[in-house]
């Protein structure tokens, strides 16, 4: 069985590498729309269902080229769009996370985002003719807490320690250490200080 499954991997790693060549190549052919098409179609279609984070993890890193940081993981089935998202380390972004880094998202160190969370950084103008597009960057200082199903509106930053509740929809920044809930998100309390834990959580099949 181990050799099996190091066979396996290794066949894994060989096509992740030829992957990575065409897009290096497409990329040399200044064919830049495919070549970011491509890569995150098959980030979010193809890689991110597959079980076992090392696999999930060596494409972002290296193929997506999204700086993780040491111990950080990003679980199963997770949906990114942007290149422009950086992890620090010891965070964990839950499953079915929606990163959107068209305008740039930074996400500290030791930052637990729980499933199904939403973090924007595009919307549209609703009083232009036009629609317009509007790209604000959203910033996750160390140390906060994102409940299942919050929605990170753009231009938000949430400040160190702080926690977002289940549900919530942050329209505005909140401060370091506050706990915000509810439509649009509300401070309710503080969050005592000094916290010194990782989210290093890795499932061997996540």
């Amino acid at each position: 069985m181990p050799l099996r499954a190091a066979k396996r991997a290794r066949s894994v790693i060989v096509r992740l590498l030829q992957i990575r060549k065409l897009l290096d190549w497409l990329a040399r052919q200044r064919l830049y729309v495919v070549h970011y098409v491509l890569r995150f179609y098959v980030a979010n279609h193809i890689v991110a269902g597959l079980p076992g984070y090392r696999i999930r993890h060596a494409y972002y890193r290296h193929i997506c080229r999204i700086p993780l940081g040491p111990g950080s993981s990003i679980h199963m089935n997770a949906f990114i769009t942007g290149i422009n998202i950086a992890i620090g380390a010891h965070s964990t972004i839950g499953r079915r996370t929606y990163l959107d880094g068209r305008a740039g998202l930074a996400i500290g160190d030791c930052v637990s985002i729980s499933p199904d969370v939403q973090i924007i950084t595009a919307q549209h103008d609703m009083d232009d003719p036009d629609f317009a597009d509007v790209l604000a960057p959203v910033v996750i200082e160390d140390y906060v807490w994102i409940g299942t199903r919050a929605m990170i509106l753009p231009g938000v930053r949430i400040g160190r320690g702080a926690v977002v509740a289940a549900g919530a929809v942050v329209t505005r920044d909140v401060p370091p250490l506050a706990v915000v809930a509810g439509v649009p998100a509300r401070r309710i309390r503080e969050r005592k200080p000094g916290m010194r834990y990782q989210c290093d959580w890795f499932e061997p099949f996540d």
